[in-house]
């Protein structure tokens, strides 16, 4: 394929769905242009995203196979470049990723995962506190209250910093540099101070665990190693998991929150469907999901070799060359009309199929989906129940997206709590 006409990818994340129809209006796989004038291959049509993410000849290893890495084109001042530079099993490929999967798996298990019910219950009633007093008085609609500030974002904040252990003095510099993460427009003074001040964070955790270790997910990925061979994540590697299970295990929950309380309060219609029994909260979790994928669009795989579409059910005749980067388009093949129909685009929790690729697929798909569900399965109902007249407190044409063609949520949720 010839790379010809991109479709510039505006950083600042303004459209999401306008962009993601631009994609797929250009067909299963589109040339887009990322910051700096990055290329990249969109892929939105979600069966051939599926087969791309299990694909062996498809890598997410900068350093082995992405030719513009290896040319020495990309620079640390570019706002992807640690989504790319890291060193742990989001960018391995092979058996560097199975290692590291396996050794992370020893950590985080379901039993760690199941064990935070109760403590996400209690954070969950603590915030819905917090948000009742915040919309308290002000007549008979009470005061605005932004519930991504309130309760969306600090939820699963302090779920990974109990989960990580994290000490309680640390907590504001790491929502710091966590935003700072997905600031896709950033500029190059801006991503030089956000992983600095993230890597100091980092390693201040590292060693009062080592210090003193303790029941928790930090602890237990310093311990882990393989039983064979006895090796254990490097230094570099322990520090960029770390990075990781914050970053994607924060981000997305709060986007998923997020996102499900502003589809279900600008169609009440779906809400009253929850109410009557006729659809569950795991529908909503599911749909919001599909529908409103919490990453858009998801930083960068590789073709280890030139790959013919049309053997993967793709376009005859097109084929990624090796070397060539890919964009995992997940908004774009969350409304993919070929998987669900050409009523794809509307919000639907009774809908029959709600199958998505919001958590990625195959060898690379989210260790902390469970957890992300829990968090949700938990705060939903409790929110809806503790203020069933929930709305909007502005037009919903007034909301504003974050700041991310990578992350998709908004960047303040005002609601009358009623």
């Amino acid at each position: 394929m010839e790379f010809t006409h991109p479709i510039v990818i505006d950083p600042t994340g303004r459209d999401i769905h306008g962009e993601a129809d631009r994609i797929r209006e250009r067909g299963p796989v589109t040339p887009v242009e990322l910051p700096h004038g990055v290329p990249a291959w969109a892929v939105s049509s979600a069966p051939l995203l599926k087969r791309l993410l299990t694909d062996p000849r498809v890598s997410k290893d900068a350093r082995r196979h992405w030719h513009r890495w290896l040319d020495g084109e990309v620079s640390p001042d570019w706002p992807l470049y640690t989504w790319v530079s890291v060193r742990n099993m989001f960018t391995a490929y092979g058996t560097e990723h199975k290692r590291l999967r396996t050794l992370v798996s020893k950590a985080f298990t379901a039993r760690r995962t199941a064990a935070l019910r109760p403590r996400i219950e209690e954070i969950t009633a603590t915030l819905l506190d917090r948000v009742a007093k915040a919309g308290a008085g002000g007549g008979a609609d009470g005061h605005a209250v932004d519930l991504r500030e309130e309760f969306c974002y600090p939820l699963p904040i302090q779920v990974i910093g109990e989960l990580l252990g994290l000490p309680e003095e640390l907590g504001p510099e790491l929502r710091i540099v966590v935003d700072g993460v997905f600031h896709t427009s950033a500029d190059a003074a801006e991503v030089a101070d956000i992983y600095a001040r993230f890597y100091a964070v980092l390693g201040e955790l590292v060693a009062v665990k080592r210090a003193a270790p303790g029941d928790d997910l930090t602890s237990a990925l310093i311990a882990a190693h393989e039983e064979e061979s006895g090796t254990r994540l490097s230094e570099q590697e322990l520090l960029d998991t770390l990075m990781l299970m914050i970053s994607a295990g924060h981000e997305t929950t709060v986007n998923l929150l997020d996102n499900a309380v502003h589809a279900l309060l600008t169609h009440p219609d779906q809400l009253a469907h929850v109410r009557g029994g006729r659809a569950s909260w795991d529908d909503v979790i599911e749909e919001t999901l599909r529908a409103e994928a919490p990453v858009a669009s998801l930083p960068l795989r590789y073709a280890v070799e030139d790959l013919p579409l049309g053997e993967l059910g793709g376009p005859d005749g097109q084929v990624i060359r090796k070397g060539e980067a890919i964009l995992a388009a997940y908004s774009a093949a969350g409304r993919d009309p070929e998987q669900h129909g050409p009523d794809a685009g509307a919000f639907d929790v009774t809908r029959a199929v709600k199958d998505h690729l919001a958590f990625g697929y195959g060898a690379h798909h989210c260790l902390g989906a469970p957890l992300g569900r829990l968090e949700a399965g938990v705060a939903l109902p409790a929110l809806f129940e503790r203020f069933p007249g929930l709305t909007l407190a502005v037009p919903e044409d007034e909301l504003r997206p974050v700041d991310s063609f990578i992350s998709h949520g908004h960047r303040t949720l005002p609601v009358l709590t009623g």
